[in-house]
């Protein structure tokens, strides 16, 4: 491997030391929706937090219609229990009351019969099965007791207000004066921009929340536009600007003795050219991925997802990667780990290589659900090989 190539793992590492969870909140229920939970969520009442009836039918003290094993026994109804009502009601011994699903059971019952025990009258009940004492009764905090601890710290998702690192924010920043909206008209010289697009996907698909945003290649337009994104971002992901020589590529231009940010290339297809720090008076971390759409993707996959799960106090999990049969002969670079486009069947345990492996070659990656793993030293793979094989989300 070439001396001035830094190994997949290497670069992976240095951007998860660099990176520090996020500050925890407190939000409501609906906010913290994907956050992770910094302190244990303990029951504040117990569950259920009443005696209730587990099915319609008639609150009785169980000593009342023990005979019935032998012949019916037939109680007044003292009234109705709907679920919901509030009332405290004291049922009185020789008597039952209707009672509902879910409803608050009256003090002195200790069992509840079925409505198919009875022949459901409503102002007087016969009774054709005794019912034990407990029976058809939810216990209060048979569920869960009150202090349990509900959720665990560190669980991605209650109380009204939960303490959580909630979701990251990743400023989207595509970056390049060809760029125009999809769909619009397409002059020669420009293309639409899909990396944009495709990293907010892919953010969101990882657990965070994306804000896109495109700037011009100029200087002062870039560190601006990232000044102002890292007030209020936590992660800046930018795509584009970042080859090893290009004489418009504002992105590495904009950053170099501007931030701390380190430009180096990993041995690895596509998407060597990688650079990764912090930038603004809040050290808010950001990526400068290359520009080709392909690059970009595999390069987020590989660094950008991990670091959303360690902004979250989580442990980075990679992908899940299994083996498989390759369908077809692969070719890589000598010196660089190559992630090649496929299609996998699981079942069958067979990947197939797409035709098309250029690193601007989306349609190729739109038809892929895997990437085949070729190692560093591997130039060649012949059908029939094992590969390891990287799931794509």
């Amino acid at each position: 491997m070439s001396t001035d190539l830094v190994p997949v793992e290497a670069h992976l590492a240095d951007v998860l030391a660099a990176v520090r969870p996020m500050s925890p909140v407190r939000l409501g229920l609906e906010e913290a929706e994907g956050g992770v939970l910094t302190e244990d969520a303990a029951a504040l009442c117990p569950l259920p937090p009443f005696d209730n009836s587990a099915m319609d039918g008639y609150a009785v003290r169980a000593s009342d219609v023990a005979a019935a094993a032998d012949a019916p026994v037939v109680l007044p109804v003292a009234g109705q229990v709907p679920a919901g009502d509030t009332r405290t009601l004291t049922l009185a011994p020789g008597t039952s009351a209707r009672i509902m699903t879910g409803a608050l059971l009256p003090a002195g019952a200790d069992a509840v019969v079925p409505v198919e025990w009875t022949d459901g009258g409503t102002e007087r009940v016969a009774i054709s099965q005794p019912a034990p004492v407990g029976h058809a009764i939810r216990r209060s905090g048979d569920d869960v007791a009150e202090g349990d601890v509900m959720v665990a710290a560190g669980t991605l998702l209650g109380h009204e207000l939960v303490r959580v690192r909630p979701r990251p924010l990743a400023a989207v920043v595509a970056t390049g004066d060809e760029l125009t909206d999809p769909g619009s008209p397409l002059k020669p010289g420009r293309i639409w921009d899909s990396n944009s697009y495709m990293l907010a996907a892919a953010v969101r698909q990882a657990g965070g929340r994306a804000r896109r945003h495109r700037v011009k290649d100029d200087l002062v337009t870039v560190v601006t536009a990232l000044e102002e994104l890292s007030a209020s971002a936590d992660l800046l992901i930018t795509s584009g600007g970042v080859s090893m020589g290009g004489e418009h590529d504002a992105v590495k231009a904009a950053l170099t003795g501007y931030a701390d940010v380190t430009f180096r290339k990993v041995a690895m297809q596509p998407g060597m050219p990688q650079g990764f720090g912090v930038f603004g008076p809040d050290r808010t971390p950001v990526f400068t991925l290359p520009g080709n759409p392909v690059s970009t993707f595999v390069s987020f996959q590989l660094f950008v997802r991990p670091v959303l799960q360690a902004l979250q106090g989580l442990p980075p999990v990679p992908l899940p990667t299994r083996q498989a049969i390759l369908a077809g002969a692969v070719r890589s670079p000598e010196g660089r780990r190559s992630f090649l486009r496929g299609v996998l069947d699981a079942e069958a345990g067979r990947v197939v290589p797409l035709i098309g492996q250029a690193s601007h070659q989306l349609g190729v990656l739109a038809r892929a659900n895997a990437l085949i793993v070729v190692p560093e030293q591997t130039v060649r793979m012949e059908e029939g090989e094992q590969v390891d094989v990287v799931s794509l989300p």
